[in-house]
């Protein structure tokens, strides 16, 4: 099983791999790409592989770039980060995806249903068959329409306050209680989990740095090398805790706050 990855974190690359050769002794990645014109280069200049596990977001724009350019032939793993509920066209439709972080498990049901499919398609040779990039431009419809929170609602005092999105600097947990501040530093709880945050927010504006943190891109007023290959940010208005960019999250942090 020739197979083709396109990802543009090293990181997410090696453990890609390393979760490949633990699944499917007879996989052998071919290629590799981190971009939209690298991706095209490649499909390009050499035979179609036999699958593809392609990132969503590049550093140079949407994967979904690459079926303008070029023709792919090739069936396609999606690796996303957004919710189930947003892809359930693509399992419905026969095209697959992984959410992050990729886990074994998944991509072990993930390629098995690749073999189903394959089998499948080579005993009929007749009949219809899934338009890969009517598929594309379905998902990608459902991603750019998906809406993203606009204010909460917590409590002052003895009232309720409505904060818009937009004045908000993190989100934080103490292990107990989730918070956000806001950047005139009034600090409020928030009746939400950080996973659950994780679907409101708009992945432009915020990031989760860590189990424990979400900031806003404006909420970044410096950063600080760290011991364990990790980042120390100092954030406006100052955090009652250090906020530290986990190992795993670097390079994605990079890519984010240099959009």
């Amino acid at each position: 099983m020739n197979i083709l990855i396109v990802e543009d974190e090293d990181l997410a690359v090696k453990k890609l791999k390393k979760t490949l050769s633990a699944v499917a002794e007879e996989a052998v990645v071919v290629g590799e790409a981190d971009s939209i014109k690298s991706t095209v280069s490649w499909l390009e200049n050499n035979d179609a592989p036999d699958l593809i596990l392609m990132d969503i977001e590049l550093a140079d724009g949407q994967s979904f770039e690459i079926f303008n350019h070029t023709q792919v032939k090739s069936p396609v793993i999606f690796i996303t980060s957004y919710d189930e509920y947003a892809l359930k066209a693509f399992k419905v439709n026969s095209v697959d995806y992984l959410l992050k972080p990729v886990q074994k498990e998944d991509l072990q049901a993930a390629l098995d249903k690749y073999r189903q499919l394959k089998a499948t398609y080579q005993k009929e040779e007749t009949g219809p068959k899934v338009s890969l990039e009517d598929l594309v431009k379905e998902l990608q419809q459902k991603i750019q329409a998906k809406e993203y929170r606009k204010r909460f609602l917590v409590k002052l005092g003895q009232k309720l306050v409505s904060i818009e999105v937009d004045d908000i600097a993190y989100f934080f947990s103490d292990g107990r209680l989730n918070f956000f501040k806001s950047f005139d530093n009034r600090k409020f709880v928030v009746d939400y989990t950080m996973d659950e945050l994780n679907e409101m927010l708009n992945p432009d504006n915020f990031f989760r740095i860590s189990r424990s943190f979400y900031i806003s891109v404006n909420s970044v007023a410096q950063i600080h090398d760290y011991f364990g290959n990790r980042l120390l940010l100092d954030l406006k208005p100052d955090t009652d805790k250090e906020a530290i960019v986990s190992r795993e999250k670097v390079t994605e942090f990079k890519t984010w706050l240099g959009k």
